[in-house]
């Protein structure tokens, strides 16, 4: 199945190489071709032609093989918090590729493949592979893996041991770690890296995988209904025509970038409130210690009791401005009183950290859409996974406060279109 327009390289291609015999010069057509010197003349250009023709179509070939990086492909984003890792498994290997691929490379792929979890804390998002997916000539099933970047040198230690410097293979890397981590890499795993910008990689990412998803569930989507955050319902979306698009990355921090085409984009601005500031301070605040903790609790919370809200201070609306009672004053405010610090519960303050945060990120991501003059906004990022309720708060915030002409789109890959941009540099450098 080809998904982005590459053929698959397979038997067929080697069908056709081989020319056509002519056929025996036997009586009866010796002396057609006697009386028909110019028929002659044509059959011989023909095949020439056909000879040329198969001996171009042999150079292209081997020609794609020779520029195609060796396996196995890679692309890794690291970043402040989370390590993400996409990883090609070919499909499509030959029995003679099968027969020549060394035992290290056979490793690395069992251990990718057949596995969920790495240890304690890696894991493979299996709901998001891409199978039979073509890339480069070749056909197989695309897996994303991720794992906390304070553990890079259990992962360094994992390549050292499989031997994975032998393979002679390039590891495309972006994120801050790609430049922190770098000398690491070189003397743990005797690997070097070679390191990409990370919003050129984004940008890249998003609108690959957007265009490959063209079958089952599609990459983007909204939130209808956004004002009624308990039935609010997921809808799919196409980006058919994504430009122009305001791109927001909700990781350790935040970047909002305006993307006008392909190669045309710009990062606007960012702020350094993101989901490492969630983290740490559920983590404060609550003694929690992983993400999935923090928005369980805060799931349990009631942010109304931390924060203080317009009707605390004007006792209603404030109607001049247009803000309504239940729009937060002051996030936290409510904390000055001993007598509610004692009555508020530790799920509270892990609501009011994701609402505080969140509010952050739609007032600033709002800004940057009326500066700009965009209206499409696209939100990613692992700040979004597994947090259903940040992205309902975003597609609220954007929906009400500008009277429905911002809509908030979602990308189901969320934090690992850095990795993807860094694959594609592998397999096809800009």
């Amino acid at each position: 199945m080809a998904f982005n327009g590459h053929q698959r390289d397979d038997d067929t291609d080697e069908e056709d190489e081989t020319p056509s015999k002519l056929p025996r010069c036997n009586k009866e057509m010796s002396g057609y071709l006697d009386n028909e010197p110019q028929n002659e003349a044509a059959a011989g250009r023909a095949t020439s032609e056909r000879l040329a023709s198969h001996s171009t179509a042999r150079h292209r070939k081997d020609s794609v093989k020779k520029t195609r990086p060796p396996f196995p492909w890679f692309g890794m984003d690291i970043g402040g918090t989370l390590v993400k890792l996409v990883y090609f498994e070919p499909k499509d290997i030959t029995a003679e590729e099968e027969q020549e691929e060394v035992e290290n490379l056979k490793s690395i792929r069992r251990y990718l493949t057949s596995n969920t979890a790495y240890g304690t804390t890696g894991i493979r998002d299996v709901h998001l592979e891409l199978q039979d997916l073509t890339l480069c000539g070749r056909t197989g099933n695309l897996h994303f893996i991720r794992f906390p970047t304070h553990d890079l040198p259990a992962f360094l230690q994992m390549g050292r041991n499989k031997h994975f410097s032998s393979l002679h293979t390039t590891l495309c890397a972006t994120g801050g770690g790609a430049f922190k981590f770098e000398s690491d890499f070189r003397t743990m795993a005797d690997l070097e890296l070679h390191k990409l910008d990370e919003l050129d990689c984004l940008v890249r990412g998003v609108l690959y995988i957007d265009s490959v998803m063209s079958s089952g569930p599609l990459e983007c989507y909204y939130f209808e209904d956004p004002t009624d955050l308990d039935h609010c319902a997921q809808k799919p979306y196409t980006l058919e025509n994504p430009y122009p698009m305001l791109l927001v990355n909700i990781g350790s921090g935040v970047s909002v970038l305006a993307v006008y085409s392909e190669n045309n984009y710009k990062r606007v601005t960012g702020t350094s409130l993101g989901g490492g500031t969630f983290l740490g301070l559920c983590c404060l605040l609550t003694g929690c210690s992983t993400f999935e903790e923090a928005l369980e609790m805060s799931s349990q919370g009631e942010s109304t009791r931390v924060d203080k809200l317009v009707r605390d201070i004007y006792g209603g609306d404030y109607e001049r401005f247009g803000l309504p009672g239940w729009a937060v004053a002051s996030s936290f405010g409510n904390m000055m009183s001993k007598e509610k610090r004692e009555s508020v519960s530790k799920e509270d303050l892990a609501r009011a950290t994701l609402v505080t945060i969140t509010n952050n990120i739609g007032s600033i991501t709002r800004m940057c859409a009326l500066n700009e003059n965009i209206e499409r906004v696209v939100f990613v990022g692992n700040f979004l996974r597994v947090n259903t309720l940040s992205m309902k708060l975003l597609a609220y915030a954007m929906d009400y406060w500008s009277k429905g002409q911002l809509k908030a789109l979602f990308l189901r890959h969320e934090g690992y279109f850095g990795a993807v941009g860094a694959l594609l540099e592998l397999l096809h450098p800009s």
